[in-house]
């Protein structure tokens, strides 16, 4: 699966980087929902900043959790990590929604779901859940741990995938 999302991942990487550019659709609590126009695709995505980084000694930098659609159907509430710095490949990050864990996997400054089906396992979660937690390992070594609030998610999605159709 990590072959084929490759170039999905370049596509958020860059999506996210040019951000600014996006059209805000909408707020829904602590979601926000974007969409964009990349590489003849339209993108339509929910994002959340965390409301706590640990350990907090540490610059952490800018942390969102994404959840992108393609209009093309290339991706459908396909969820990501999104960091300000490198993340350690050889330990895989996990999210973790009340006892639910689902592992990551790292590509550079991101984290991924590996497979599609705990992708969808993890978007269900998010719907029922009220906080989520990722835990890391930065490139330097660094156990990280990020808190995002999931007030919101349902309407940010139902509204992502609206604008995507």
């Amino acid at each position: 699966m990590r072959i084929s999302k490759s170039i999905l991942i370049l596509a958020a990487t860059s999506l996210f980087a040019a951000n600014a550019n996006a059209k805000m659709e909408g707020q829904f609590t602590d979601w926000t929902v974007h969409s964009k126009s990349q590489g003849g695709d339209k993108v339509c995505y929910a994002l959340a900043k965390a409301k706590s980084k640990t350990p907090s000694s540490v610059k952490h930098g800018d942390i969102y959790f994404m959840v992108a659609n393609w209009k093309s159907g290339a991706a459908k509430e396909q969820p990501s990590l999104l960091t300000s710095f490198n993340l350690k490949a050889q330990i895989p990050p996990t999210a973790r929604i009340g006892s639910s864990r689902i592992p990551m996997y790292a590509d550079q400054n991101e984290a991924f779901v590996e497979s599609g089906d705990d992708e969808k396992k993890l978007v269900r979660s998010m719907r029922k859940g009220s906080t989520m937690r990722i835990d890391a390992v930065s490139a330097r070594g660094t156990q990280i741990s990020y808190e995002f609030s999931l007030k919101g998610i349902t309407a940010a999605l139902g509204k992502a995938k609206t604008v995507c159709r």
